[in-house]
């Protein structure tokens, strides 16, 4: 299949024109545009999630514009950069529904951008796809907000469940005190009661700290046997390092929010033997035939990888499924004839059934607005410098 018959299947049903500061010049279009609004992190601390959505949701809907949009509908994308920061997420959040007028939102690269704009869209009565991961964002069940990765929860229970298959019982955390890390730390506290793990040290750090060796040195004398970290930016690439610097035996354990090459070139050979549960799409090519997401990770990354030059990430899986749960919403309602409305978008949405993705298979219902179970996360292993299925 040509490069083009790739991208063209992948994003069945995307489309996209420009927005400001990222434009793409958009055909001729045959309707009035169904406006879709977006704002991630593409700058700033957390750019190494926010960059790879951006030229993600680019890189589809451009190539659907190209094939014609839904049913002749062109789609009119007005996508904004908040840097990181959850006061400009708010601040987009309010343009995107006041300014730009859109039907749905997707965004939120980390867990403070998504809770800051989330009232604007539960007030406005728009609905909101959130990239972030902490389990905050759709539980309790909020009606106008749905996310794409599986949460913080998940991904606690399935490295704890490895680390107890591999005979690991003695568990040290050490996390941000970011709201990311303190989710994960709360739903690591909840899953190992559960999973039948010991938590033996609760460590934290404050995300600009440059060096966690007297973190690990008190883990080191805890007696643990495994260590889990959730967190973003340098701080897991330092973690890392240091555990080598001190020469700690402990099994590391990270978070989904750091599986990507760059964690790889960043935290160079210390990365050696980490462990990350990660979605299908950092796996793609490495699974077996038989695993459902097989042909979509593969067919993605190819099509990621021949156009922008760079290795695709977890990141970038976000903002494929995100886009794709939100225009197959927005196809659904124009099959049936009916106005494009939010309200029409949201309902169609919480309708997602098999929906075979690159963070799982998505079943979405009113009380759940995930839609995704522990099968979303597959434990990877860095060998060789490189992301390996773990045994």
């Amino acid at each position: 299949m040509t490069l083009k018959a790739t991208l063209a299947a992948l994003a069945t049903g995307f489309a996209l024109a420009a927005a400001p500061a990222f434009t793409l010049a958009a055909g001729p279009a045959i309707a009035e545009p169904i406006r879709i609004g977006a704002y991630v992190s593409a700058t700033g601390p957390n750019a190494f999630l926010g960059d790879p959505e951006m030229k993600t949701l680019k890189l589809l809907v451009d190539s659907i514009n190209a094939a014609g949009g839904i049913k002749g509908q062109k789609l009119e994308l007005f996508a904004y950069d908040d840097a990181g920061d959850a006061t400009q997420a708010r601040s987009f959040a309010l343009r995107l529904v006041k300014q730009d007028k859109v039907v749905v939102v997707l965004g939120g690269s980390n867990t403070g951008t998504t809770m800051a704009a989330v009232p604007v869209f539960q007030d406005e009565e728009i609905p909101f796809i959130s990239l972030a991961g902490a389990i905050v964002v759709t539980s309790p069940t909020k009606e106008w907000v749905f996310k794409v990765p599986a949460t913080d929860r998940i991904a606690a229970e399935r490295s704890l469940a490895h680390m107890k298959a591999r005979g690991l019982t003695k568990v040290a955390m050490l996390n941000g005190s970011d709201g990311y890390g303190q989710s994960g730390r709360e739903q690591t506290l909840k899953a190992a009661k559960e999973v039948g793990v010991d938590i033996v040290a609760d460590e934290i750090y404050a995300p600009t700290d440059t060096d966690m060796t007297a973190q690990l040195t008190r883990i080191r004398n805890s007696g643990a046997q495994a260590i889990l970290n959730f967190g973003i930016g340098a701080s897991p690439s330092i973690i890392a390092r240091n555990v080598k610097q001190l020469g700690l035996t402990q099994a590391l354990y990270l978070s989904p929010a750091v599986a990507s090459r760059a964690f790889l070139e960043n935290t160079g050979a210390a990365a050696e033997g980490v462990h990350i549960p990660v979605s299908a799409v950092l796996l793609a090519g490495k699974l077996p035939a038989s695993h459902p997401q097989a042909a979509v990770a593969e067919a993605f990354r190819t099509a990621f990888e021949s156009s922008l030059k760079e290795p695709v990430s977890y990141g970038a899986g976000i903002a494929y499924d995100a886009l794709k749960i939100a225009v197959g919403a927005i196809e659904r309602v124009v099959a049936a004839g009916k106005p494009v409305t939010p309200e029409a978008i949201r309902a169609e949405i919480e309708k997602t059934r098999g929906y075979v993705g690159l963070n799982g298979v998505v079943n979405m219902t009113p009380q759940d607005h995930m839609g995704l179970d522990s099968s979303a996360f597959i434990i990877a292993v860095v060998k060789d410098g490189d992301w390996q299925l773990a045994p």
